[in-house]
């Protein structure tokens, strides 16, 4: 009998990322760029999500015989919803950008806040220990960061956002895993930051949280959770306000993809040219 009749090929996994809009997501890439670390067969694709269509968007894909998932906006609270067990950092979150299926179960974590993690301290190199901390806005993004940053040991942490009653109760829902506190923009000044992280996003519409000039203390980090080809209009104003560290989050985009494609897989990938060949292009 042929050995062409037996393929002993790795079955080809099968991935996506949910979202709308998601025509210009660069996870696909991120993650064939991943699987070709470890010589590993993946399809990653795009599946553009309807409103109200998202938990049937997931059955259809595991019911064609999909691995996982990554979620994107505007669905990581339907992804939270549906999962049937959660991790406790998804937990805390309050929402999941990945899915997977084991056990007849559908699994959520979410891994935003370990990827900006990992990303300012291993990449960047700051060490977040000791530091007083200043988080912009109060929504989702922000939810889902704020118990690592805690986990990191910072002296304080405050939340600054418009509308000062979101912030003060996310800072009364963390309260208890480190010092963080409410604020509204104006009882900022005359304060100074050792880290400030935009959470809005403000700058990619050509807007600016209103933030005192002076808010940096030196050496100051300035992190854009948003990412895009030139630096973003919140990276350029911190570096004139005295920011000496100014980044935008592509390296916490690969980040949170390399936590998914672990748990995924099982494999952890080398980050850095993953970053580096996103940033050449």
């Amino acid at each position: 009998m042929s050995d062409d009749l037996f393929d002993f090929s790795p079955k080809v996994r099968q991935f996506t990322v949910v979202g709308n809009p998601i025509e210009h997501s660069k996870s696909p890439q991120i993650h064939q760029l991943f699987a070709q670390q470890f010589d590993l067969r993946i399809d990653y694709g795009t599946t553009l999500g309807e409103v109200g269509g998202f938990n049937q968007a997931v059955q259809h894909f595991e019911a064609s015989g999909g691995a996982g998932l990554n979620v994107t906006v505007p669905f990581k609270l339907d992804a939270f919803h549906l999962a049937d067990q959660l991790t406790p950092r998804a937990e805390f979150a309050g929402a999941v950008n990945t899915l997977w299926f084991d056990g007849g179960k559908i699994h959520g974590d979410n891994t935003d806040g370990i990827g900006l993690l990992n990303d300012i301290t291993n990449n960047i190199g700051f060490d977040l220990a000791g530091k007083r901390i200043l988080l912009l806005g109060a929504g989702g993004a922000v939810r889902g960061i704020l118990q690592p940053l805690l986990e990191a040991g910072p002296s304080e942490l405050v939340i600054a956002n418009r509308t000062e009653g979101k912030a003060i109760d996310l800072a009364q829902l963390f309260e208890p895993h480190g010092s963080v506190k409410a604020s509204t923009f104006k009882a900022l000044e005359d304060q100074q930051f050792d880290v400030v992280i935009n959470g809005t996003a403000a700058s990619l519409q050509g807007e600016l949280p209103p933030l005192p000039q002076d808010c940096f203390k030196p050496e100051a980090l300035a992190y854009d959770l948003m990412y895009a080809a030139q630096p973003t209009l919140f990276m350029k104003w911190a570096s004139n306000a005295g920011a000496t560290h100014c980044h935008d989050g592509l390296g916490m985009l690969v980040e949170q993809a390399a936590e998914a494609f672990f748990i995924w897989n099982q494999h952890r990938p080398s980050t850095a040219p993953v970053i580096s060949a996103l940033r050449s292009y």
